[in-house]
């Protein structure tokens, strides 16, 4: 059969992706892939704005995007939009912009909507089986927690707690202060109270996390072992004592430090510190020994659905 060639884009609130594919009914092919660190949350987050620095990364990144786009006749273009955008005041006027200027139309989606396409990019990746997990993906400016296993999602909702925005609220100084680890910590555990209960009425045995700081995360415990991670596999196993190690060492550099260690790569240098403080909240409420992470997040979400495997959320071209 003659594929289906399709672009997505994730305009999340630290990085763009852009990912051309060609589909089949049971399968697709990558051909090409790429992610830049447009960071729109930068200088307006905490505001509610995108600002003009950022509006013209994005709109730099974007035309980048359209060329590679065009140079492969690519006609289906689905375009995502997360958090900074959502919560913007002058979101609206963002992705109208986007659209006038080339031609892509932006779905902005809600936090729940992001969370199914977090949820059907893990299950694509394997990372499942009958058991009930807690997944969870750190963007720049939500994060998603679903609960559920490899035949549905049961439970899932999106906090605007990203790393952008604890970067904003509680980084001051570099290395982190502890005292402004305590504070990051008590914050936490007041925004995700319906987190802990959904935990306790659902049970969650495993915990997977997606992309971003677990793709960075795996592969400084890679470069730590001296292994390359396998390029065919999709999900890792990242022991709770290694992610302790790692996460006890980035509390204690500042960044040109944390930029030396292996593995580690320049645009999650900032928000790693903050999304380790994260993770290591979530691992006292599920107490598990060891992370599953999966490469596959809102993008191969997005995948499966054109693949005809999600059931729960439509996905239409946006041009």
């Amino acid at each position: 059969m003659i594929p289906d060639k399709a672009a997505i884009i994730d305009m999340g609130t630290n990085t763009f992706h852009l990912v051309l594919v060609e589909v089949y009914e049971d399968h697709y092919n990558t051909l090409f892939k790429e992610k830049i660190a447009v960071k729109i949350g930068q200088g307006g987050i905490s505001e509610n704005t995108i600002s003009k620095d950022a509006q013209k990364r994005a709109f730099h990144t974007l035309r980048h995007f359209k060329n590679l786009i065009d140079g492969e006749n690519i006609q289906k273009v689905y375009a995502f939009a997360t958090s900074a955008v959502r919560n913007a005041k002058n979101g609206q006027e963002f992705v109208e912009e986007i659209y006038k200027k080339l031609g892509i139309s932006v779905n902005v989606i809600d936090g729940d909507q992001e969370a199914q396409l977090i949820y059907e990019g893990i299950r694509l990746s394997g990372s499942l089986n009958a058991e009930n997990y807690l997944m969870m993906d750190i963007g720049g400016g939500s994060v998603e927690f679903i609960i559920g296993n490899a035949t549905e999602a049961l439970w899932k909702k999106s906090y605007e707690i990203g790393g952008q925005r604890m970067l904003d609220l509680f980084h001051y100084h570099d290395p982190i202060l502890a005292v402004e680890v305590e504070k990051l910590i008590d914050f936490l555990g007041g925004k995700l109270e319906t987190l802990v209960d959904a935990i306790q009425l659902y049970k969650p045995t495993g915990l997977v996390g997606a992309s971003g700081t677990f793709d960075t995360l795996t592969d400084i415990y890679y470069a730590s072992l001296h292994q390359q991670k396998p390029r065919n596999q999709q999900a890792f196993q990242l022991p709770r004592n290694a992610f302790e190690e790692i996460a006890g060492k980035l509390l204690t550099l500042d960044k040109a430090e944390r930029l030396k260690i292996p593995g580690m790569i320049p645009m999650r240098v900032d928000m790693i510190v903050v999304a380790s403080c994260l993770i290591e909240y979530i691992l006292t409420v599920l107490p598990v020994q060891t992370i599953t992470c999966s490469s596959f997040a809102l993008k191969e979400g997005a995948i499966s659905l054109l693949m005809g495997k999600g059931s729960q959320m439509a996905v239409q071209p946006a041009t």
